[in-house]
């Protein structure tokens, strides 16, 4: 049973759920890039996204933290909080996350003679890291349907975009 909460209890089965479907998902595709012989493949899509969903684990687990924190200290010394700043900034490591692989995508970026290739894995290396993200927070519906869309994407529209190019060309 999959858990769907924003702050769910974050345990073992928590962390393999994420991180096991963060590795099916991101890993199909990275499969197709690999299959296409992209310069980014299956090894750098899965290492992005994993890096990504560990990173916010580790964010809610120190969300959790703050929490347990926050109501000990309102049981036991209430006027104590008053003057503490807890941050409860779940956005933080999203951006940085977001930021930091948009630095790596331009890798993926190449362009000679005026011809532009590489955006399209520059584009997976950024959404298997936002799927990463949404898997480590827990939100398996939404990170599963991204991944479907993203293959679907990847897949099926670019092939009817090439093959009606084809045609009329």
């Amino acid at each position: 049973m999959f858990i769907l909460s924003m702050n769910p209890e974050v345990d073992l089965t928590y962390i393999l759920q994420s991180l096991g479907l963060t590795i099916l998902f991101v890993g199909l595709i990275g499969f197709e890039r690999q299959r296409r012989n992209k310069i980014a493949g299956l090894t750098t899509h899965l290492l992005v996204a994993i890096g990504a969903a560990g990173l916010t684990i580790a964010q809610q687990m120190m969300v959790q933290d703050s929490i347990a924190f926050i109501n000990e200290m309102m049981q036991t010394n209430p006027e104590v909080l008053e003057h503490a700043d807890i941050p409860i900034q779940r956005q933080r490591v999203v951006a940085q996350i977001v930021s930091g692989i948009g630095f790596l995508g331009t890798g993926a970026i190449l362009k000679t003679n005026g011809y532009i290739s590489g955006l399209t894995t520059a584009s997976t290396l950024w959404i298997s890291a936002i799927i990463g993200i949404i898997f480590g927070y827990g939100m398996y519906d939404l990170g599963i349907a991204m991944s479907l869309m993203t293959l679907f994407v990847l897949t099926i529209i670019k092939n009817v975009i090439r093959h009606n190019v084809d045609e009329y060309s």
